[in-house]
């Protein structure tokens, strides 16, 4: 609910602050008082475009502020979170205007910008001026009608989740679709290219290991040459170096005794020659192994050969980067194989939730189509009430596709003087006719829709006597739910608020200002009077208004 409004330098407002009570708040005051004025300074932290020429000091800035008390309404807290403002029980909006005309606005003195004001004063306030066009015209609103009197506020819900899950199994099956006709274009060339680099069947390190066997078989000859000779020279030769340090080895232990360092210099030379003796042996052993292969040779150049085409191919220089892009194309060629199974697995998920949801969707239309006939003939009734005897509503559900509520297409028809020619709201009622009738329909489903704080500009436009005091009754009924702010020029309606204020000129000096004061019940009564009777007002029209107020 709106708790206060503080405004400041508009129009002929100097500044002005209101504090609104629960209930139904009336603003009553002569023509051309100023209570257009207030309507239109609400309608900046509402969102309404700006302009300085509503600036009464041309040197100063505009300000116009608004305390909410909005307590634990999901919309506006799932508002606040989702945009990252605090979450606060208790709401200051402000708009403040610079004589240059740039604006600014401000949550909690945190800046936003224009669309989230929009938003945020969306859920808070409802705004019902002449010749607005108003959400009554709005499928979503039709919509919220039907399924609020159908009390199927979780079934909805429900839908929507089903709903969700097939449009999210509909997108992954298309992305599924899409892999596979990319897998389609690229399989017969994978194929092939695993074809080829599996038909070769590399191991590890082969190309590196072949490439060096290669080399040694090249030179065969002249390694055997060399191992051979020095084969000789160790053991065969004639005087062979092994033979040689067991000589000298055999003269110096003859003398070790002799001297100290000598045994050392023998046991070193004996290390030496066994040392020799083994490499001997092992040179022996090594020139039996190399052999000059001509056949080898020939079949490791062809290996070679193709492996080095295929590492020039792929563009990589070792073995190892082969076979690792071996194991993609493998790994490819199972996903897709793989992805046939996923889009049949897709396929039916898609198929069950399509199912699911229009079989919930059918539910939510039997239970719309139910209330359409007793909801347009509670609302012909109060139409009537509300002196508006040749209007009728009718309710057009029609089938539609399937969509994020359901699959009806919904439209409230309009015919103000039983011509039987039924076209939609928004094409044929007039701004009072649209608030009369938005005011019906909101009092039949206001126990079941989170209404924001109702605002209705003038909605006695064209109407008295019976129809006015209908339209308070049923103010009333809905201020016992809502907060509800009226500004009218009705007695009968004035005479059912429960706070009741009084716009004036206040003329100080060459200067004329609006003000706004809350009227005592003794006030009310000789406000309702004299809109009854003229500025002197009877005894009669005092006792009248005594009764409008007291009753």
């Amino acid at each position: 609910m709106i708790q206060r409004i503080h405004i400041q330098n508009y129009a002929i407002i100097e500044e002005l602050n209101i504090s609104f009570a629960e209930g139904m708040n009336v603003i009553t005051g002569e023509t051309g008082a100023g209570k257009s004025i207030l309507m239109g300074a609400l309608s900046l932290i509402l969102g309404d475009r700006a302009d300085t020429a509503v600036l009464l000091n041309r040197e100063k800035k505009c300000v116009v502020e608004g305390t909410f008390a909005v307590g634990i309404k999901k919309s506006v807290l799932d508002f606040l979170k989702a945009n990252e403002l605090d979450v606060e029980t208790e709401l200051v909006i402000r708009r403040e205007m610079a004589p240059s005309g740039k604006t600014r606005a401000f949550v909690n003195d945190t800046p936003v910008n224009l669309e989230q004001l929009r938003k945020l004063s969306s859920l808070l306030v409802d705004l019902h001026r002449q010749f607005d066009t108003l959400e009554l015209g709005e499928s979503d609103f039709q919509r919220e009608v039907l399924d609020a009197l159908a009390n199927q506020a979780a079934a909805v819900e429900k839908y929507k989740s089903v709903y969700r899950d097939w449009q999210s199994a509909v997108r992954e099956l298309a992305t599924l679709q899409e892999q596979k006709a990319q897998f389609n274009k690229e399989l017969d060339y994978n194929k092939f290219l695993f074809d080829e680099l599996n038909e070769v069947a590399f191991r590890e390190n082969e190309l590196e290991e072949l490439d060096q066997e290669l080399k040694l078989l090249s030179n065969s000859e002249g390694i055997k040459t060399a191992l051979s000779k020095v084969y000789y020279d160790l053991k065969e030769g004639e005087q062979p170096l092994v033979q040689q340090l067991k000589t000298m080895l055999h003269s110096l232990q003859t003398y070790a005794s002799y001297h100290p360092e000598l045994g050392g210099i023998a046991g070193r030379m004996q290390s030496a020659q066994i040392e020799l003796q083994d490499i001997s042996g092992e040179i022996e052993r090594i020139n039996d192994e190399v052999n000059y292969d001509p056949r080898r040779i020939e079949e490791i150049n062809q290996r070679l050969s193709t492996g080095y085409k295929l590492l020039k191919k792929h563009g990589v220089t070792t073995t190892t980067e082969l076979l690792t892009i071996l194991r993609q194309l493998e790994a490819r060629l199972q996903d897709s194989l793989q992805v046939d199974e996923s889009i049949a697995a897709g396929e039916k998920e898609v198929a069950r939730l399509l199912q699911e949801a229009k079989k919930q969707a059918a539910a939510l239309s039997k239970n719309r189509q139910a209330q359409t006939a007793p909801f347009e003939t509670e609302v012909n009734r109060l139409l009537k009430q509300v002196g508006m005897p040749n209007a009728r509503l009718k309710v057009q559900v029609l089938p539609a596709e399937l969509n994020g509520f359901g699959m009806d297409s919904i439209e409230f028809l309009f015919d103000a003087n039983k011509s039987n020619r039924f076209e939609p709201i928004r094409k044929v009622a007039s701004g009072g006719e649209l608030s009369r009738l938005m005011l019906c329909i909101k009092s039949l489903v206001a126990a079941s829709i989170d209404l924001a704080t109702l605002i209705f500009d003038e909605i006695d436009t064209g109407i008295s006597g019976e129809a006015a005091k209908q339209v308070g009754i049923i103010l009333k009924g809905l201020a016992r739910k809502r907060q509800i702010i009226c500004i009218t020029h009705q007695p009968q309606i004035a005479g059912k608020a429960d706070a009741h204020y009084f716009v004036y000129k206040d003329v100080k000096g060459d200067s004329i200002k609006t003000n706004i004061r809350l009227l005592g019940q003794e006030e009310r009564i000789n406000a309702i009077a004299q809109m009854l009777s003229g500025e002197k007002p009877t005894a009669a029209a005092l006792e009248n208004a005594r009764e409008m107020v007291l009753s």
